[in-house]
């Protein structure tokens, strides 16, 4: 479980298949891979990762096909900047919202920049996903709890505003249109959905 308050942003170092065919991810990173333990859990741009290795000043994870398929992973290079945050703790304050760190769906930037005094990200998800997507609701974007300003149906997108402080402290900075985000919707919203279909009906 995670705040989506992102702690530090790594770089990619390499994102390769292994000859079992499995795929390895490591990440440089100072500030979260100080105290950290194999096996504990890292959001990498919002997506749950085991650490399977830690060398010096990195992290490193097995990712699986399904990982590859769900989220933008497959589009990492060497040198890419991933927003990173470590599982939450019993005596964290709870920033942010609960995140889950499974990712539903990657989304497209439609729009990050300038409007008016603030930066304005919006975001085009899958159509089957916007549902779950609530005026003033959280979602995770790459890993950033964010709040939803807007969600414009007719249009397929929704939209958040973003502070500052958010821009300098995660990868968002380095978005632009077409770029595809890593999407988690609020859990609720899922849980309401499905136990409505699974109730009978009067």
């Amino acid at each position: 479980m995670f705040t989506g308050i992102i702690e530090e942003r790594g770089r990619v170092a390499t994102l390769a298949q292994a000859p079992d065919g499995v795929w390895r991810l490591e990440v440089t990173a100072a500030l979260v891979a100080e105290g950290i333990h194999l096996g504990d859990s890292v959001a990498v741009n919002g997506c749950c990762l085991t650490v399977v290795a830690a060398p010096s000043g990195a992290l490193a994870f097995d990712v699986l096909d399904e990982t590859l398929r769900k989220t933008s992973f497959s589009l990492l290079r060497p040198g890419a900047s991933v927003n990173l945050e470590r599982a939450l703790m019993p005596t964290t304050r709870m920033g942010g919202h609960f995140v889950s760190g499974h990712v539903d769906c990657a989304g497209s930037v439609i729009y990050f920049g300038p409007d008016g005094a603030n930066h304005r990200l919006t975001v085009r998800p899958p159509p089957e996903f916007l549902k779950y997507a609530a005026y003033k609701g959280s979602i995770a974007v790459d890993g950033i709890s964010l709040t939803l300003a807007a969600v414009d149906d007719s249009q397929g997108v929704f939209h958040a505003y973003i502070i500052p402080h958010t821009i300098a402290a995660t990868n968002l900075e380095e978005r632009k249109a077409g770029d595809p985000v890593n999407l988690e919707f609020d859990l609720l919203a899922k849980y309401v959905e499905k136990l409505t279909l699974a109730c009978p009906r009067a």
